[in-house]
């Protein structure tokens, strides 16, 4: 009997054992279902963090850090890297800037001496030739106006100079042409065509209103020449401030004695017009006539005059 009753309990305790376990294995679902609900909900909340990431503002520049010594020092280190053999190296080239050649009363010197004859002939239809190098003078000249403050023979030099150019581009201007006389209806030294210095002049004015009244030396008329054949030979040099008198002299002489312009007796001359037009620059024309004649004139010498020859001094 004691046998059959513990199997009954035996039993029984086994039964409520399972009932037990089926208890627990029914909550455990309820709680792993919690447990799985929540990942759900973290997982929807990371889209919205994303979001938040993606408002900021993209295009923001980064902060430049000044390098340090160390990495100055590694970049410095680069450059001083020798290159190797096999490395092709360019070089650039550099173009030299061309030189400009400096005008200078030298570049007319050249013209006059490839030009002009000892004795005064102009050979124009070569300088015609070279007529840029001339004008190139020119513009030098017209740069280079001297002031009041240049001394007297840097003036003088540079309006001898100036009416002499000036004379041979209006014959180059013209030319082929047979006298300067037939420029301008016979008036070519009333053109205003000279440009010296922002102004602009005729050869008159050089002659008249600077030379001549400036300097007041008769000996100017041995220096400016008028392109004729009567016209005191111009000088195949350029005229400085170094040469100007001794220049001056030498001219001043050979015209003077020269019987193709000047015929000279003790009582009888016969003269270029020069002397009759400019008297008043001469003075007393038989005294200034000694100080270079060759031959010895008597105070009351019958003076005439030779007609000008006007073709042009080729």
């Amino acid at each position: 009997m004691r046998m059959i009753l513990f199997s009954w309990i035996f039993l029984l305790s086994c039964t409520n054992s399972q009932s037990a376990t089926t208890t627990e294995e029914a909550t455990t679902p309820t709680e792993k279902t919690t447990t799985t609900v929540q990942p759900e909900v973290a997982k929807k909340e990371e889209p919205v963090k994303q979001i938040e990431v993606q408002t900021e503002p993209v295009r923001k520049a980064p902060e430049k850090k000044a390098p340090t010594p160390k990495v100055i020092e590694k970049e410095i280190k680069k450059e001083k890297t020798p290159v190797s053999e096999s490395t092709p190296v360019v070089k650039e080239e550099k173009k030299a800037a061309p030189a400009v050649a400096a005008v200078s009363d030298a570049n007319w010197d050249a013209l006059l001496q490839k030009y002009v004859s000892n004795a005064g002939k102009v050979n124009y239809k070569g300088l015609k030739k070279e007529e840029a190098e001339l004008d190139k003078y020119l513009a030098y000249l017209s740069a280079n106006v001297p002031d009041k403050s240049a001394g007297r023979k840097t003036q003088m030099a540079y309006w001898i100079n100036a009416y002499n150019a000036f004379t041979i581009k209006l014959i180059l201007k013209n030319y082929p042409v047979k006298s300067i006389m037939d420029i301008n209806g016979g008036k070519a030294w009333d053109l205003k065509f000279v440009k010296l210095g922002g102004k602009t002049y005729t050869l008159n004015d050089i002659e008249h209103k600077i030379l001549r009244p400036r300097f007041k030396d008769a000996r100017i008329h041995f220096a400016v020449n008028c392109a004729a054949r009567s016209c005191p030979p111009i000088s195949n040099h350029a005229w400085t401030a170094a040469n100007l008198e001794s220049t001056l002299e030498q001219k001043a002489s050979a015209f003077i004695n020269n019987t193709k312009y000047n015929q000279i007796s003790a009582k009888k001359l016969k003269l270029s017009n020069i002397f009759n037009w400019y008297k008043e620059d001469f003075g007393d024309l038989i005294a200034f006539l000694n100080i270079y004649s060759k031959v010895k004139i008597e105070p009351n010498a019958k003076i005439s005059y030779i007609d000008y020859d006007w073709r042009l001094n080729e």
